[in-house]
């Protein structure tokens, strides 16, 4: 692995950590040339998946639009990045365990939602009204009415 600071490709491990319920490794290096030390992550290289979108066009899955949606969702919200990268995590997981390698927009939209809707209330409504494309503000009370509802009888 090359220093990123000096480009100098001998660099040794220093410490190796497990992470992600072990689907990851963390790693310590330490450059033998300018003394720096850095950070690399090993992950299992994933199989590429499909997404279908709504028009039926195709496009490889990306973590990155995953990450999007619910960091958006949950912006200026008190939910930790360690519970959004783990709920990030648990769909990705399912995702590339599907027996297909194509899987649709919908049912990554619904992961999330299910996810979203455990974090944060709020969240939750912020994903679904693009998610859901809420045409007006019926369809918003409709769905905050099931929230409430939901919310109700789990206090009950």
């Amino acid at each position: 692995m090359k220093c990123p600071f000096c480009d100098n490709p001998k660099t040794k491990v220093i410490d190796s950590r497990s992470i992600e319920d072990g689907y990851a490794i963390r790693r310590r290096r330490h450059c033998l040339k300018c003394g720096s030390r850095f950070t690399t992550f090993e992950r299992r290289e994933k199989v590429q998946v499909s997404v279908i979108k709504r028009d039926m066009s195709a496009e490889p899955y990306s973590r990155e639009k995953l990450a999007n949606g619910m960091y958006k969702a949950c912006n200026k919200r008190n939910v930790p990045a360690e519970v959004i990268e783990k709920s990030m995590d648990q769909i990705e997981e399912a995702v590339m365990k599907a027996p297909d390698k194509e899987i649709s927009a919908s049912e990554i939209g619904d992961m999330v939602m299910t996810h979203l809707r455990q974090i944060d209330e709020v969240a939750y409504l912020r994903f679904a009204s693009v998610y859901k494309r809420f045409r007006d503000v019926s369809e918003f009370h409709k769905e905050l009415g099931e929230l409430m509802t939901e919310e109700t009888n789990r206090s009950v």
